[in-house]
């Protein structure tokens, strides 16, 4: 990807924190953006459903381009001068610091970028790690925070200078509550730094009224919060403290931890980022502690504990590092796969439906966690049903009653209704984590690896080649005895016709004859007459 020019850079970074309007220097720093920096802008704008002076990025393009309209509305195939256009049109307050702020993050990746090729002999294993996380594809959806918003901290960073040589690294997790009017709360925050001390270990009051403590996965209940007096703020000045200098802040899911802290740190390594799991998504803390780090990370049924969290993504982080930044971990496919399948999903869940109502949906005891909205204010939100295994998994899906259907990644579901404790009723999607014969895979695999006498992967590949072969010469020799059978009546058919043609062509010889006999008789006839 092109890069900012220097200058550039320094034009976005000094940038004004609060915009009335879109000014020279935000103007030119648009203008002056690469290209495909303005295509992840304007599909990010999209995103939040963000409108200009013209309306949204459609109804822009309808205005703006009478030949095309909206018909071609892919930002990626629309020109330099296009989305510049549509950016420009931006004249909103809270617009023109979301553009200003985009900005400084593909600011923040070019600085990395410029240090990793001044001194590529000098990038730490740290600093490749957040040069990593922050040119992940979902870096900029994922960590594009509201930070101009007032409550928010932005701490500041050190100079490129003392980029290079400050690898200090602490991790951090935190537990939310979900509040009355449908938004997290921080309840408990943890800090470890890469030695496993605790440097940060609070609960904290969330201020409002709580809907749902979610006690189960926070492990926190509303008694334990009797006399707790720590509030965000507190919080936030004790963070600024333990990332100043240019600390590298280190978590599993990172965006949501620094959302309910409401701090915007630029330097971070994501665990979800730097570890690639099955189909491409991101394995959970728990399943990576299994496949890289060889430990469980949690009982089952057992709540979150915030400092062995925080130290795990610390453990992932130290063991990337030992084995090598550019190295991939292999993970053990048959435990990812096993830990994923004995998960459900639960999705469309309202928001004013506390997670322990959700335990209703199952005929036995199982673990719910619940997963924040994707967007702030959001009415709907998602949780994990986990069982002890996949097997458990699969029959409390199969015990459901509701209507069977596939995703659109062909993963079954089903629409179900459940009771509530308060007598009335709701509906909610339930979804698989993977294809049944993935799983069955697996647990072949498992199973063969620690020593049960199961028939061998391979052979049983094999014996369904051979089984498919012999189904296709079936299908060959039925095929040629039909179109024998076939060809055979085509000729016989062909026999007749040939029959039916030479009886009319006699039919026809005949009549040639009566009618040559019968004018030969007329004009002699006629030539009697004569006389």
């Amino acid at each position: 990807m092109p890069g900012f020019s220097t200058d550039t850079g320094r034009t976005l970074l000094s940038l004004s924190a609060t915009i009335p309007k879109m000014d020279n220097k935000l103007a030119t720093a648009i203008s002056a953006a690469p290209e495909k920096v303005l295509v992840e802008i304007v599909k990010l704008a999209q995103k939040q459903g963000r409108q200009g002076t013209k309306g949204s990025w459609k109804e822009f393009l309808n205005v703006y381009d009478r030949k095309f309209g909206s018909s071609l509305s892919d930002p990626g195939k629309r020109s330099r001068e296009t989305l510049v256009a549509f950016l420009q049109t931006f004249t909103e307050q809270d617009d023109l610091k979301f553009l200003e702020y985009v900005l400084r993050l593909h600011s923040n990746r070019e600085v990395l970028e410029q240090i990793r090729k001044e001194s590529p002999d000098n990038e730490s294993p740290e600093q490749r790690l957040v040069r990593l996380t922050v040119q992940h594809p979902f870096y900029l959806s994922k960590y594009a925070f509201p930070s101009y918003d007032k409550d928010w901290v932005v701490t500041k960073l050190p100079k490129k200078s003392k980029l290079v040589s400050s690898n200090t690294i602490v991790a951090v997790d935190c537990e939310m509550v979900l509040c009355e009017d449908g938004s997290d709360a921080l309840v408990r925050v943890c800090v470890v730094d890469h030695n496993f001390q605790v440097k940060l270990d609070e609960k904290v009051n969330p201020c409002k009224p709580v809907a749902d403590f979610r006690t189960e996965i926070t492990g926190v209940a509303a008694e334990d919060l009797d006399g707790v007096s720590c509030s965000l703020a507190d919080i936030q000045k004790s963070m600024k403290q333990l990332l100043q200098k240019g600390t590298i802040l280190v978590g599993h899911g990172l965006h949501n931890d620094l959302q309910a802290l409401k701090i915007d740190h630029r330097r971070v390594v994501d665990t979800s980022f730097i570890f690639r799991g099955l189909d491409g998504r991101s394995p959970s803390l728990d399943t990576l502690c299994k496949a890289v780090l060889g430990y469980e990370l949690r009982q089952k049924g057992a709540p979150h504990n915030c400092i062995n969290d925080a130290t795990a993504a610390m453990k992932l982080v130290l063991a990337k590092i030992e084995r090598g930044v550019d190295n991939d971990i292999p993970l053990k496919q048959e435990d990812v796969l096993e830990s994923e399948m004995a998960k459900l999903l639960l999705h469309g869940i309202p928001i004013d439906i506390p997670s322990k109502e959700l335990h209703g949906v199952f005929s036995k005891k199982v673990t719910i966690e619940p997963k924040p909205p994707k967007k702030a204010q959001g009415v709907q939100y998602s949780a994990l049903a986990i069982f002890k295994d996949p097997q458990e998994a699969h029959q409390a899906f199969e015990n459901l009653n509701g209507r069977l259907e596939k995703d659109k990644n062909g993963l079954e579901q089903k629409t179900i209704t459940f009771k509530l404790n308060a007598g009335t009723t709701a509906s909610i999607h339930v979804r698989k984590m993977a294809h049944d014969h993935s799983l069955h895979q697996g647990l072949l695999k498992k199973r063969a690896f620690q020593g049960e006498n199961l028939v061998d992967p391979k052979k049983l590949k094999t014996d369904d080649c051979d089984n498919h072969l012999k189904e296709m010469e079936r299908l060959k020799q039925e095929l040629k005895e039909k179109d024998l059978d076939q060809c055979n009546n085509h000729l016989k058919e062909i026999e007749r016709l040939k029959k039916d043609l030479s009886a009319k062509d006699f039919q026809i010889s005949a009549q040639d004859k009566i009618i040559s006999k019968l004018k030969k008789d007329l004009e002699e006839m006629k030539h009697k007459k004569k006389r």
